[in-house]
C-alpha cells in the first residue's frame, strides 16, 4: 500500500479538528444548561385529585389524606367536578343562570347528601351504610372532612369546575384554597404519592 498524500492527511486532520471543536462547544453549552437547571426532588407529599362525588370514594380520599399527614407527609386534596360536593356547606340559587340553578338542584347539598357508588338504591344505600358505620364507630364523611382540616390537609377547589358546575365560593366550606390545574400540577410533580379518586 502506498503512502498517503500529505494533502489528504492535512485535510482529514483539519476536518477532524473542526468537528471536534464543534462537539466540544456543544458539550460545554449543554453542561452550562444542566448546571443552570434546578434539581427536582420528590418531597414528602401526597396529592389527591378528588373527582368522584360518591360517599365511599370520598371517604377513602379523606382517610388516605389524613393517614398521610399522620405518617408525616404533607397532603393536598384537589376537588374537581363531582368531588366538590365533599366541600359544600349549602346550596344557593340567587344570581345563577337557569342551567346553574338546575345543576344546583341535581347536585348533593354537601358531604352528608352524597350517594354511594354501589347499592345506592334511591338513597337507601347511604342510609344503610351510615347505620353500619355508626354501629362500628366509623367516622362519617362530614366528620372526616373536619378531621382532615384540623390535621392540616390542604384543600383546593378547582375554580374552572366551580364555574362549570355553577358552584359559588359562598356555597363551600371555610378554609379552602382556590386554584386551577397549575396548582394541582405544582403539588403533584414533586409528590411521593399521587392519586385520582
Amino acid at each position: 500500500m502506498g503512502d498517503v498524500d500529505p494533502a489528504v492527511t492535512a485535510l482529514v486532520e483539519r476536518l477532524v479538528s473542526e468537528r471536534t471543536a464543534e462537539l466540544r462547544g456543544e458539550v460545554e453549552r449543554l453542561s452550562s444548561e444542566l448546571a443552570a437547571m434546578k434539581p427536582r426532588t420528590v418531597s414528602d407529599r401526597a396529592t389527591i385529585i378528588v373527582f368522584s362525588g360518591d360517599m365511599d370514594k370520598l371517604m377513602s380520599a379523606f382517610i388516605i389524606a389524613s393517614g398521610a399527614v399522620a405518617m408525616g407527609l404533607e397532603a393536598s386534596m384537589y376537588f374537581t367536578f363531582w368531588g366538590l360536593a365533599a366541600v359544600k356547606k349549602s346550596t344557593l340559587y340567587s344570581g345563577k343562570s337557569v342551567v346553574e340553578k338546575m345543576l344546583s338542584l341535581m347536585l348533593p347539598g354537601g358531604p352528608d347528601d352524597v350517594p354511594s357508588s354501589n347499592m345506592n338504591m334511591l338513597g337507601m344505600g347511604p342510609m344503610m351504610f351510615k347505620s353500619v358505620m355508626k354501629k362500628h364507630n366509623v367516622e362519617t364523611l362530614p366528620d372526616l372532612v373536619k378531621v382532615s382540616q384540623e390535621l392540616g390537609v390542604r384543600m383546593i377547589a378547582c375554580q374552572m369546575s366551580m364555574g362549570v358546575m355553577g358552584i359559588q365560593r359562598e356555597e363551600l366550606i371555610d378554609g379552602l384554597e382556590y386554584g386551577g390545574v397549575a396548582t394541582y400540577l405544582g403539588d403533584a410533580t414533586d409528590s411521593k404519592v399521587t392519586l385520582y379518586i
